[in-house]
C-alpha cells in the first residue's frame, strides 16, 4: 500500500486536480473561527484529492492563523484500514462510499458528508501511440493498459466502466492508487490508463484525455468526516466546513470535481 505525507507550509504550488450516504444536516459555515483553539490537524485523503487539498490546505491556513494542516494522501481503502487499525488522524476524505462505511461502522467517525463526484476518463500519452480512441480499445491485446488495483476506488469504478461497455481489459500493470496510474501513462510505460477526469485536467499537457460516453460512464462520491479519536475536534471540524464551503467547492469545481 502506497502513501505519502505533505505539508501545507512550504509547498509549492501543485495544480489543481480518486460511506453510504451524505448528511441532510446543515453545512458549516466556512467562517468557524480557530482563533481560541489552534493547532495541527491531520487529513487522510484519497490519491485524487492531492491537488485540490493541498490548495485547500494553504487556504484554510490563510483563514484560520496558527493552524496547520498535514496531509496523508493514499488509496482510500489503504487509509480506511489505516484509521481502524488506529493511525492518528483528525479527517478522512474518502473516494469511495464503501472506504467511509468501513470507518463510520467500526466507530471511528459519524455523519460523513458527501461534497464530490468524479468520473472516469482514458488517459493516453500525448502522441496517443496505440491511437486509443474510445474506451473500448482497451480490449485490444495490442494497448497496454494500466489499471487501479480492483479493491481501490478508481479500480472498483473502472470495473464498472468495463462492464457497461460490455468489454474484458487485461491490464499489463495494476497500481496502488490513481496517481500511480497516471505516472505510467507520463512516463510512457503503458498506452492507456483508467483515471478520473480531474487526473486528465491536472496532468495538463502530459497526457491526453479520451472522453467515455454516460450511458458506458461510472462516477464516485466523495465523503468527508472527521475521526472520532481527534484531539483537535474543532479544528477537524473547521477544515471539514471549508470544504463544504462555496470556497472550498469553488476549488473542487475548477478541478474537474462534480457537485454530488
Amino acid at each position: 500500500m502506497r502513501r505519502f505525507t505533505l505539508t501545507i507550509a512550504g509547498l509549492a504550488v501543485v495544480a489543481l486536480a480518486g460511506c453510504s450516504s451524505s448528511s441532510s444536516s446543515s453545512t458549516p459555515s466556512a467562517s468557524t473561527s480557530s482563533s481560541a483553539s489552534t493547532g495541527s490537524i491531520t487529513v487522510f485523503a484519497a490519491a485524487s484529492l492531492t491537488g485540490t487539498f493541498t490548495e485547500l490546505g494553504k487556504q484554510f491556513e490563510a483563514a484560520h492563523p496558527g493552524d496547520t494542516v498535514k496531509f496523508s494522501f493514499g488509496p482510500s481503502s489503504g487509509l480506511a484500514t489505516e484509521i481502524t487499525s488506529g493511525a492518528p488522524a483528525d479527517v478522512f476524505a474518502s473516494a469511495a462510499t464503501a472506504n467511509m462505511d468501513q470507518v463510520v461502522s467500526a466507530g471511528d467517525a459519524s455523519n460523513p458528508q458527501n461534497f464530490a463526484k468524479n468520473i472516469m476518463e482514458v488517459a493516453v500519452p500525448p502522441n496517443n501511440p496505440a491511437n486509443v480512441k474510445s474506451v473500448n480499445n482497451l480490449a485490444k491485446k495490442s494497448v497496454k493498459t494500466a489499471l487501479c488495483q480492483p479493491q481501490v476506488p478508481c479500480g472498483v469504478v473502472a470495473a464498472e466502466v468495463f462492464k457497461n461497455a460490455g468489454i474484458t481489459v487485461k491490464p499489463v500493470t495494476l497500481q496502488p492508487d490513481v496517481k500511480s496510474v497516471l505516472s505510467q501513462v507520463e512516463l510512457g510505460n503503458v498506452d492507456a490508463g483508467m483515471v478520473y477526469v480531474t487526473d486528465v485536467m491536472a496532468a495538463g499537457t502530459k497526457v491526453k484525455g479520451v472522453a467515455i460516453p454516460a450511458n458506458e460512464n461510472a462516477s464516485t462520491l466523495y465523503p468527508i468526516a472527521t475521526i472520532t479519536s481527534s484531539k483537535q475536534k474543532s479544528e477537524a471540524e473547521a477544515f471539514v466546513a471549508y470544504v463544504l464551503s462555496p470556497a472550498g467547492q469553488q476549488v473542487l469545481g475548477a478541478a474537474g470535481f462534480e457537485k454530488p
